[in-house]
């Protein structure tokens, strides 16, 4: 039996944005490696940090993501065209030449170009996100054989519904309005009026990915668009290599934080629900998209996918947590600044407080004792940076999340068994602890370049840290405030003195108690 995925995608010329993102690298790599007769990949690139779109385009190749490619089929990599150009631009920046061939050969478009950043000013947002979008629909009206143009949105852009439906709702504004008072209004102007206009959406990200979603569902059914919506997305569960990843967004970040003792507390939900998915399940989704829309009869509504858990999930916040804890005492990060015990709260102001102290006040110390070394100071810069990233985030880990997944478990009922081996998305086979332990041993190898080899003497770093952890939290938090109390008021002292020869030798606190005697 062949695969009737690779059948449909036969010399099949491809369009991607957001080319070199995370999922974008995973979706070239697994349809380039499992869509052996694909035709080209053009894939839109920027130059970035003073590296043109070849180089960059190099570099992506040498990455451990693309090992079985480099090692069985090193032929396939003739098939990615790099296209220079940028969706800030109109026409998306492409040379004239090079945009007529992608209007004669491409038939199918992955728009995942976005702004990812969660806590980015409105403005930047509405020009990725919104904007963006509408220039990319531009180029792909002039394409002569589309008949597909998958959109990249996210699963939480619908704060005010209590259960996501597989269907584009209308926005809270129109988005040609936003966009056009957001032109003429300064940086500034937009800035103060954010509030209100993002209403019940708790960042620019969710929002503009929202107006987006409206300016997509515009083009059908003139144009074969949908959209399709992951969760959280997550290192790779199992290709092309286990727990890939290359950014520390997300819950990523939060692992490599903890571990590295940085982050020791943060505002959760433990009982809700973790909802996200590996980014390997959702590429595996968005290739089988395409085949599967054409496959049906058309619908009078823009085929929407929900890429979430849904009603199966059962994993808990605090389960993730659990699990991250003790693999990465397992596994610790290289030079730990402490030692990893962070933990979450339901009680904002519990947290605000652990924050204080945890966070902040040791992030001031540090760079206090750099200054006096003569050091460039950098913790309390790091921690700023760390507060606005958890703030954003959890606005996700402290509401439950419900939706519709109809449409993304029909993907699976058009697939043969050659293909549902090959693109495997079912999220009920994936177990919690091995999967997380993989996500973590990811981050460490791939974020952090960190060897395993190095493990014995990260392992002796965490077990001194421990010690020193114990010490300064019974001196602060049990010793000095036990001295203090007992310094200033007699009923402690008396209370503190059946405490007999425990309490005599116990330091600061036992010459206090005892003093007279």
């Amino acid at each position: 039996m062949n695969s009737e995925v690779n059948e449909w995608y036969k010399g099949r010329n491809v369009f991607v944005t957001g080319a070199l993102g995370l999922m974008g690298k995973v979706l070239i790599e697994k349809i380039l490696y499992s869509v052996p007769d694909i035709g080209n990949v053009y894939a839109l690139v920027r130059s970035k940090r003073g590296k043109t779109p070849e180089t960059r385009i190099e570099d992506m190749w040498k990455l451990p993501l693309f090992s079985r490619i480099r090692e069985e089929k090193p032929h396939v990599m003739k098939k990615l065209i790099p296209v220079t150009g940028d969706i800030t631009y109109d026409n998306l920046g492409i040379d004239p030449g090079l945009l007529e061939q992608i209007y004669n050969e491409v038939s199918v478009v992955f728009h995942f170009a976005a702004s990812l950043r969660l806590e980015a000013p409105l403005k930047e947002g509405l020009e990725m996100n919104t904007k963006g979008t509408i220039r990319v629909l531009d180029v792909a009206k002039k394409i002569k054989n589309l008949v597909s143009f998958v959109h990249l949105s996210t699963a939480f852009c619908y704060p005010d519904y209590k259960r996501m439906a597989e269907k584009v709702h209308d926005p809270p504004a129109n988005p040609h309005e936003v966009l056009r008072a957001a032109s003429w209004l300064t940086d500034e102007q937009v800035n103060l009026l954010t509030p209100s206009i993002l209403q019940k959406h708790a960042n620019s990200y969710t929002y503009s990915k929202r107006l987006a979603e409206a300016v997509v569902k515009e083009h059908y059914p003139e144009l074969p668009v949908s959209v399709v919506r992951p969760s959280i997305v997550t290192p790779s569960y199992s290709e092309p290599v286990e727990g890939w990843v290359d950014n520390l967004n997300g819950p990523v970040g939060l692992m490599v934080g903890a571990g590295k003792g940085v982050i020791r507390s943060m505002h959760c939900i433990g009982y809700y629900h973790a909802e996200v998915i590996p980014v390997d399940m959702a590429i595996n989704a968005i290739i089988v998209i395409p085949y599967y829309i054409i496959s049906q009869p058309e619908s009078p509504d823009i085929p929407v996918f929900n890429l979430t858990s849904g009603d199966d999930r059962d994993t808990t916040w605090k389960e993730v947590l659990d699990v991250g804890k003790a693999t990465v005492r397992k596994y610790p990060m290289e030079g730990p600044l402490w030692y990893p015990d962070g933990n979450i709260r339901h009680n904002k102001l519990i947290h605000n407080i652990c924050v204080l102290f945890f966070h902040i006040l040791p992030a001031y110390l540090i760079d206090f004792l750099m200054l006096i070394f003569g050091q460039k100071r950098f913790m309390v810069r790091i921690q700023k940076r760390i507060s606005v990233g958890l703030e954003v985030l959890q606005y996700f880990t402290t509401r439950e999340w419900w939706f519709d997944t109809n449409n993304f478990k029909a993907l699976r009922t058009c697939l043969n068994s050659v293909d549902l081996k090959t693109f495997p998305m079912d999220l009920t086979v994936i177990e919690v602890e091995p999967y997380i332990r993989s996500c973590m041993l990811g981050a460490k190898m791939y974020c952090l370049k960190e060897k395993l080899e190095n493990l014995p003497k990260a392992r002796l770093q965490n077990n001194i840290l421990y010690v020193l952890d114990l010490l300064v939290t019974a001196f602060v938090f049990y010793l000095l405030p036990m001295y203090l109390l007992a310094s200033y008021f007699e009923p402690v002292r008396i209370l503190l003195s059946f405490g007999g020869p425990f309490v005599r030798y116990l330091p600061l606190v036992g010459k206090v108690v005892f003093a007279e005697t």
